[in-house]
């Protein structure tokens, strides 16, 4: 005897059992078990505009009840081209371009360009302009870490810290804008060193700001770390590890969070660091735990390190005579046939500069390394298995600007 239409129906329904997804409370659960409550896996898309991320990201979750089954970054919804952008610019005009992929940390952006290219033409840079550089590297990373410092909480409920934060951000914005005359985009790297030298007065209006800034941290660690639900929210959450970062080349806060002790600064040093680490005064920070609340002590602790470099590069520009900032260039600025490729270690991690040159005024071809692809691409992995409450918490501990990631 043929089954009735609704007999047909309810063995459809029976096909598409799954099982069930019940939170925090069901994670020993196995898909489609034991019970006869008929549900389907959800496809939800997050984004493409969401507050968990710096850009628009779009990340298309397919949930088994509160739980991720399999995540999709979906990238490409800021894509600029810059890449191609820069093969149609001479080597001074590309320096505007790429100081906006990743919008905190346009300084060191522009620096790794202009290194690339001092290096393919052998040029030797002023050493006031290596103090200089390496002083303002790392006040744009005091920026970048405060930012995330800020933005992170919100993104667990807690609102306070950014208005710390940003406190910390225009205290250091100030002099950072007197001195370049941008305030996002600072266009203050030349090839062969700097715009122009630095304002009367500047050195000591930047150690008060300096000053300022580390009299106040406490603030927010009090503030943060004092915070049960925070504490909650991000201890043993998103643990990733040391293999996953390896195999997709995660680097920067979020690597060594994980105990992955890698930091160019000190593995390849470039600029004034190799002083610096001699010194004693530049350090890495590193933790073990690798879950959010690692990552977010990374950037604590790594904002009172480049106080402390930028503290010990004012000594030493207080102690340089005066002199150049720049190398005289001719007026077209050709580099010599050839590739090279300079690496920095960015706020974000590792940025790499692939430059081939056909010994034109423009590069045949600049490739960028940027830390914040690397960073995104190990989402899938990391989020499978985790609740949806977790995901945000995850999301915004991974630390990257979209625009990183799609340049």
């Amino acid at each position: 005897m043929s089954e009735t239409p609704a007999t047909e129906r309810a063995a459809d329904l029976r096909a598409v059992t799954v099982g069930i997804g019940d939170g925090a409370a069901g994670f020993g659960h196995e898909r489609g078990g034991g019970v006869d409550l008929a549900t389907q896996d959800m496809v939800l898309n997050i984004g493409p505009q969401h507050p968990a991320t710096h850009g628009v990201l779009r990340l298309r979750l397919t949930l088994d009840g509160e739980r991720i089954v399999t995540c999709e970054p979906i990238v490409g919804y800021m894509h600029r081209g810059v890449e191609k952008l820069f093969e149609v610019r001479d080597y001074r005009q590309i320096i505007v371009l790429a100081n906006r992929h990743d919008w905190l940390s346009a300084f060191g952006n522009e620096l790794g360009v202009v290194m690339a290219v001092e290096r393919m033409l052998g040029m030797e840079v002023p050493v006031r302009a290596i103090w200089i550089r390496t002083l303002l590297a790392e006040l744009n990373r005091v920026l970048n870490h405060l930012m995330f410092m800020g933005s992170y909480p919100i993104e667990l409920g807690a609102i306070t810290p950014i208005f710390y934060a940003f406190r910390e951000r225009e205290t250091i914005q100030q002099v950072m804008e007197e001195v370049s005359g941008g305030r996002m985009h600072y266009m203050f790297n030349r090839v062969g060193g700097l715009k122009e030298d630095l304002p009367a007065g500047w050195l000591g209006r930047t150690s008060a700001a300096v000053a300022a800034v580390r009299s106040r941290l406490p603030q927010i660690e009090d503030l943060v770390f004092g915070n049960e639900i925070f504490r909650a929210r991000t201890v043993g959450v998103g643990v990733l590890s040391p293999e996953l970062i390896h195999a997709y080349g995660v680097s920067g806060p979020i690597a060594r969070a994980s105990g992955v002790d890698l930091d160019l600064r000190r593995d390849d040093p470039y600029l004034a660091y190799q002083e610096l680490l001699d010194d004693g005064v530049l350090r890495i920070v590193t933790r073990s735990a690798g879950d959010c609340f690692a990552r977010f002590d990374v950037l604590l602790e790594q904002v009172k390190v480049s106080l402390d470099v930028a503290d010990a590069c004012l000594t030493r520009l207080h102690e340089l005579p005066q002199g150049p900032v720049n190398v005289r260039l001719p007026k077209i600025l050709k580099a010599p046939e050839g590739s090279t490729y300079a690496w920095t270690e960015n706020p974000l991690g590792i940025n790499g500069y692939y430059l081939v040159s056909r010994g034109e005024k423009t590069p045949w071809r600049l490739k960028l390394r940027t830390a914040s692809f690397n960073n995104i691409s190990v989402l899938p992995q990391l989020l499978e298995g985790r609740v949806v409450a977790d995901m945000v918490a995850i999301l915004g501990s991974m630390f990257f600007v979209v625009g990183d990631v799609d340049k």
